[in-house]
């Protein structure tokens, strides 16, 4: 039974919360009530803003229609208001710019040209819209005025400003290539920029606005003249300011011309100046070659070179059998030769020159035409030397007829800077240094032939030879001289019992000169080369047959000396194949731990390998083969040789463990080995 004062307790605590229950109900009705209410009123707003939004909308879309349908009339108004001007402004063109076109573009090039855009757009509107219209013919006229005034302003242009290049700067040009101290290129200005920049934008308009051409005919002939007389400048300045021994000199750069002027020989690439010396010693000894080797490459076309760099240097001393002759010969000479290299440094000059200017497209005729002038005053300047020759040798006068030989020598050296000067040109132009050359060589055969009697033995053995041991000019000229008789069957009769002698003398030469290198290798190569020139310069030419009427055995002899000095050659290998020869090697028992003397002999045969290749390749990159087929041939089978010797030790001791740090002494692979061999003889490897 529960007590009576819990339950009274109970009942009261039960009746205060269902009276707070009922007070949170009745609370949660008025909310309710009000929340009903508010929506109501809510959405009796809502309702009256979407009546009065309609009756707005309503209102102003009709407005705004009116309103874009004034604005489309206004940009109509706007564009045709425009284009009424746009056409106006056609008819206006020509009193606009009738004051400038008559004053022309001197000194407003910008503004002429701005105007001649005008006049050209008129007479492209009244030509499509109005044809019949004298305005037509009004912007025609002025139009073709105004092109005639920038054709005038181009030629004055290149009259007033294209100047003669002067002797002094020419001989800077022509040296500056040789001059190691020269601290500045030399170059030509022959326009001011800004008269450049004129002259290009005037010859553009003319191209693609005047459809005229003639205007590079005009260039052509100014640019022409001028060429023309920068090259007799020179000419006449060797005759005016040669030296008593008739050598021009040449001032330095001209930013060293200050307060001291100093003055330098210019090189002079065919000088005469050495001479009648060696004339003598043939005379009196024979057969000879300058002294000084050369890195001739001994293949066709390279015969005359050789002649040429010998007599060259021999017509100067003033105690030989010329002695007493006229010095203006020697001014002639190189007053010549600098004409031609000044020739070919002022056309590549001016080919720069006129690429800026010229459309591309004429660019090769106008050049070619450009230089005909100047090209021709060397020709026949050159055909005159000839003539001058051909006289002299009926009187036998060499001293005369030997100038040709610097001359052509440097007309050959020069001829690829021709060739590649005139690449594009007509071939009759390209044809006409070639013909010279021609003249020169066959002129200069004859005079060869004639003095051929006086050439007997080379008269002094203390040569600078050939450091990479080619052929010696000795042998190249030795060859040339009885190539003659094959340009002169008629003669060659008479002369068939001195070839032999000849011979015979030139191998003696070749062995006393070969002495002279302290490699027994090199000497080998020296006197490889030297043969294999002289038995493939007798094939080429037919020479083999008169050689052999005296020497039967000559090309078996020939070919024997070759073998000889190849394998004289191969045995300067021993010294890197004797250190792997299996004949050296020790021996072992596979398995059995290496002792210390053995590892250390394997490595003594990999290191001396390794320093004998590396020395061999290294010294004999240098020295030549010039004949394709020997050098590859000896390459070959010395590489043959390495690779077998060096691969069977490599097999043997590769995997040896004779050493912690294998990669110190297996170097090379077999492989690399071949590729190192196949290097040899090539300096630019």
């Amino acid at each position: 039974m529960i007590p009576p004062q819990e339950a009274s307790a109970r009942r009261r605590e039960i009746e205060d919360k269902l009276k707070q229950e009922e007070e949170t109900l009745s609370f949660i009705r008025d909310s309710l009530e009000k929340s009903d209410q508010l929506t109501k009123n809510m959405v009796s707003i809502l309702s009256s803003f979407e009546s009065r939004l309609m009756k707005l909308e309503n209102s102003i879309i009709p407005v705004h229609k009116q309103t874009e349908n004034l604005q489309r009339l206004q940009e109509n108004v706007e564009k045709t208001l425009s284009c009424l001007d746009h056409v106006i402004s056609y008819y206006h063109v020509a009193s606009d710019t009738e004051k400038i076109i008559r004053e022309g573009p001197t000194g407003r090039l910008e503004e002429y040209l701005g105007s001649m855009a005008k006049i050209q757009k008129a007479v492209e509107y009244f030509q499509d819209n109005s044809p019949d219209s004298p305005e037509l013919n009004k912007v025609k006229l002025l139009f073709e005025r105004g092109k005639e005034a920038l054709e005038s302003e181009f030629r004055s242009l290149m009259t007033r400003h294209s100047k003669v290049v002067s002797p002094v700067l020419i001989l800077d040009l022509i040296s500056g290539d040789d001059d190691l101290e020269a601290q500045e290129d030399v170059t030509l200005e022959h326009l001011p920029e800004s008269v450049l920049q004129d002259v290009i934008r005037i010859s553009r308009w003319l191209v693609e606005y005047g459809r005229n051409q003639d205007f590079m005919n005009v260039y052509y002939q100014i640019r022409s003249s001028q060429l023309d007389r920068s090259i007799k400048g020179l000419k006449e300045h060797f005759h005016k300011s040669s030296s008593s021994s008739g050598v021009p000199y040449s001032p330095a750069i001209p930013n060293k011309r200050k307060d001291t002027p100093t003055k330098k020989p210019v090189k002079r690439p065919g000088t005469i100046r050495k001479a009648q010396n060696l004339l003598k010693q043939y005379s009196q000894h024979g057969l000879d070659g300058k002294k000084g080797g050369s890195n001739l490459i001994p293949l066709e076309g390279h015969e005359h070179d050789f002649r040429v760099k010998h007599l060259s240097e021999a017509l100067n001393d003033k105690h030989g059998p010329l002695a007493g002759r006229d010095d203006m010969l020697d001014v002639e000479t190189d007053a010549y030769i600098h004409c031609v290299s000044a020739f070919v440094k002022l056309a590549q000059s001016e080919y720069q020159l006129l690429a800026d200017i010229i459309p591309e497209h004429h660019q090769k005729k106008t050049f070619d035409s450009l230089i005909q002038d100047a090209l021709d005053g060397l020709m026949l300047e050159g055909e005159n030397i000839v003539s001058a020759a051909r006289k002299a040798i009926v009187r036998h006068d060499f001293s005369t007829v030997l100038t040709v030989f610097p001359i052509l020598r440097h007309l050959k050296q020069t001829k690829p800077e021709f060739d590649q000067v005139l690449q594009g040109t007509a071939a009759s132009t390209k044809n006409k240094l070639p013909g010279l050359i021609t003249s020169m060589e066959t002129i200069g055969a004859k005079a060869l032939e004639d003095f051929a009697d006086n050439i007997k033995n080379d008269p002094d053995k203390e040569y600078n030879m050939p450091k990479d041991g080619t052929v010696h000019e000795l042998t190249s000229n030795a060859i040339l001289f009885l190539q003659q008789l094959l340009d002169f069957q008629e003669t060659a009769g008479a002369m068939l019992a001195s070839q032999g002698k000849v011979l015979g003398n030139l191998q003696l030469n070749l062995l006393s000169k070969s002495k002279v290198y302290e490699d027994p290798a090199l000497s080998a190569i020296f006197l490889h080369n030297n043969y294999n020139y002289i038995l493939k310069s007798l094939e080429k030419s037919e020479l083999i047959q008169l050689v052999a009427v005296t020497q039967k055995t000559a090309e078996r002899s020939y070919r024997e000396h070759i073998e000889q000095q190849i394998q004289t050659y191969q045995r300067s290998w021993l010294k890197v194949t004797d250190y792997i020869a299996e004949k050296n090697l020790p021996v072992f028992q596979p398995g059995v731990k290496l002792r210390d003397k053995e590892r250390q002999i394997i490595k003594e045969r990999f290191k001396g390998f390794n320093d004998g290749l590396e020395e061999l390749c290294k010294i004999q990159k240098a020295w030549a083969i010039p004949d394709t087929e020997q050098r590859d041939r000896i390459r070959q089978a010395q590489k043959t040789i390495v690779k077998e010797t060096y691969g069977a030790f490599l097999q043997k001791f590769g995997s040896v463990p004779f050493t912690k740090n294998p990669e110190k002494y297996i170097k090379y692979g077999v492989e690399q080995v071949g590729d190192m061999i196949d290097r040899l003889f090539d300096t630019s490897a």
